[in-house]
């Protein structure tokens, strides 16, 4: 497979692919939430309805969230590749 002129494995190619689709997948499907920090103690509820941060960040939960996405279509992503190459070879 060639991207930009360069050769690249299909394992290398897949993964990239899976993971800006694992990463737009867990950014689109995050789950509303809202944390509240007083002191040394943290409450965050989840549910329908909360508003989101003002400045725009994630939540510590809607941060696990993405990642584990993220991971989920890398994985996706790098075994696809390897059917990919085995299918080339044999």
């Amino acid at each position: 497979m060639q991207i930009g002129g360069r050769n690249v494995s299909n394992k290398a190619a897949l993964l990239a692919i899976g993971l800006i689709a694992g990463l737009l997948v867990g950014y689109v499907t995050r789950p509303e939430s809202a944390e509240i920090r007083i002191g040394g103690m943290s409450i965050e509820i989840t549910g329908r309805g909360i508003e989101s941060r003002r400045d725009g960040e994630l939540t510590s939960s809607q941060v696990q969230h993405v990642l584990l996405f993220t991971v989920i279509g890398g994985l996706i992503g790098l075994g696809l590749g390897f059917v990919a190459d085995g299918r080339r070879i044999g």
